[in-house]
């Protein structure tokens, strides 16, 4: 069903926001579409916080202010959901990535050698590959008859593995000047350990850089999770995500006759990572604003 329109009333001299009750026809063989009947007998009142729900309806007349997919189950409570789920993905596996690429291009900048050498040509590796076909070939090898929770942990160790390469580059260089400060080198010459010289006063310095390159990697993550829903290799109905409500988008019927099945999606992955962007944008010109007057 297409989303329920929604109309100011005076009915028994109760005014308020009414619906009215719609059913679905057959479908036109030649045209595709379908006939949907509205009965203007039966206003329903909409009514708010009532029942534990925002809002909600006491008659025959039903809210679905972003439509109904096609086993009529309610798009927005959906994408509500599925929010949820593609959220977590991208944060927890970015959460996983920086933490790996912080560790890795903190050693290799801080040692440098041979560590350097292994390390850096490992991550040249990753990054040679087009993350796309890495993350397709990872996610086919995963056996069918997975549960949905651990499709779902698989999803963020897949994407957690091939989006540290890059970062660890950045913190490398990073390190690289870090380690020949005044600071750095007191701390060696006084017989502090490698490890407490990088925890003390190595990353530290980094959590400027860290925090901002994050809030740019989580909608690119997001976004990976959503082309892996899209394909079918990552979260599988009925568990939904941004990415799966779009899979749908493969049939042409769908685009032409039921475009609110698509649109809702798309526009919260472009307005998640507008947002996420522009946090990135804020925190960089905070940073770099407090650098300069310091």
């Amino acid at each position: 069903m297409p989303p329920t329109p929604i109309y100011w009333l005076n009915v028994n001299n109760r005014s308020g926001f009414y619906v009215y009750p719609a059913t679905q026809g057959a479908v036109d063989l030649t045209t595709g579409e379908r006939t949907i009947t509205i009965d203007r007998s039966q206003p329903t009142p909409i009514e708010f916080w009532r029942r534990g729900k925002l809002f909600t309806t006491t008659g025959v007349g039903k809210v679905h202010l972003l439509g109904t997919d096609e086993q009529g189950r309610d798009q927005l409570s959906r994408l509500l959901y599925g929010g949820r789920i593609s959220l977590f993905i991208g944060i927890v596996a970015t959460a996983i990535s920086f933490t790996i690429g912080t560790l890795v291009g903190t050693i290799a900048g801080y040692f440098g050698g041979w560590v350097d050498l292994v390390l850096m040509r490992l991550a040249e590796v990753l990054m040679s590959v087009p993350k796309i076909y890495l993350l397709v070939g990872l996610a086919a090898i995963l056996p069918p008859q997975l549960t949905s929770t651990q499709r779902f942990l698989l999803v963020i160790c897949v994407l957690s593995s091939v989006g540290w390469a890059g970062l660890s580059r950045l913190i490398r260089g990073k390190v690289l000047s870090l380690r020949e400060r005044p600071y750095v080198l007191a701390s060696r010459v006084m017989g502090a350990s490698a490890l407490r010289t990088m925890i003390r006063h190595i990353m530290p310095q980094l959590s400027t850089d860290i925090i901002i390159l994050a809030t740019l990697e989580i909608p690119g993550l997001i976004e990976a999770e959503s082309v892996l829903s899209l394909i079918g290799l990552g979260i599988q109905p009925p568990d939904p995500s941004w990415g799966n409500m779009l899979s749908i988008a493969t049939n042409p019927a769908v685009i032409v006759f039921q475009p609110w099945l698509i649109w809702s999606p798309v526009m919260l992955i472009i307005a998640t990572t507008l947002a996420f962007n522009v946090v990135g944008d804020t925190l960089r010109d905070i940073f770099d604003s407090k650098s300069v007057s310091s």
